[in-house]
């Protein structure tokens, strides 16, 4: 088992204290075998993929105490026994703010093993300045479902509500920047978008935009949101290929972007413009 406890130990939706101090120990594991188990997702896993985390306020001392400021890209992999909790990584990372280091590489390598030991796997970790291009927003291609004339519908995201029609199988790619879902721990509202594509016969548009507003009750972890998609979507949709990510908005200097696919060649896009 990784570090952590149970839910009492769990600092989302708790007043909590700025550490002054290194402290690797307020990272706070999320097993995904429970989430997954409830959504009939074992081992092999049917999809592979990352959570890709951006983190905006990322600060250090250099060896001479001057501050350093940094955005990071994480990524973190679907495979890996278990999610890191928002809170507790941003606790984290504010905990380093007063702490020195002889050299970029070094903070990299301490960050990169305090969260691989919480996730149970290796994470990857590119540090870039706050000017770098490769922040600016991108776009999605496709066809954006948000004009269609669809209401929320009542209760929980099911898959059945995805309706199929016969015909030539095709390349497919759609996307809503109206996903809402709420924190299983808060029930506070997170918001993103949401962008896939698969390859298998026409799925109807109107029946996934209703899917997906089906989400804005239902309480769960973003990347456990995702899962349950992909879960639906190779149920009732029954693609030759299916990719799915999500772009949540930022919340306490954070987005999360999980990603999950059936290539295991996939890779995340970079966030959008309005992350």
């Amino acid at each position: 088992m990784v570090a952590g406890g149970g839910d009492r130990d769990m600092l989302l939706g708790r007043d909590a204290p700025v550490v002054e101090h290194y402290a690797p120990e307020l990272l706070y594991p999320i097993p995904r075998s429970e989430a997954r188990r409830a959504l009939g997702i074992t081992d092999p896993l049917p999809f592979s993929g990352v959570d890709l985390w951006h983190a905006y306020e990322m600060s250090w001392l250099d060896a001479v105490g001057r501050p350093v400021a940094r955005v990071g890209r994480f990524t973190i992999p679907a495979s890996s026994p278990c999610m890191v909790e928002s809170k507790s990584f941003k606790l984290y990372l504010n905990s380093l703010n007063n702490m020195r280091f002889p050299s970029e590489d070094a903070a990299r390598e301490t960050i990169c093993s305090d969260i691989s030991a919480v996730a149970g796997a290796d994470v990857t970790l590119e540090l870039l300045s706050p000017d770098d291009p490769t922040l600016a927003g991108g776009s999605l291609h496709g066809l954006c479902l948000d004009d269609r004339a669809v209401a929320v519908p009542d209760g929980e995201p099911l898959g059945e509500m995805l309706s199929v029609r016969a015909g030539e199988v095709v390349e497919q790619h759609y996307y809503s920047h109206l996903l809402r879902s709420l924190c299983p721990v808060t029930g506070q509202p997170d918001w993103a978008t949401v962008w896939l594509r698969g390859r298998g016969q026409p799925l109807d548009p109107d029946s996934l935009l209703g899917y997906l507003l089906a989400y804005r009750r239902h309480q769960e972890f973003h990347e456990q949101c995702v899962e349950r998609m992909f879960r639906d979507l190779l149920q009732h949709w029954s693609p030759e290929s299916l990719t799915i990510q999500a772009f949540y908005t930022r919340r306490g200097g954070l987005d999360i972007n999980p990603l999950r696919s059936t290539d295991p060649h996939a890779r995340p896009l970079p966030r959008l413009n309005r992350q």
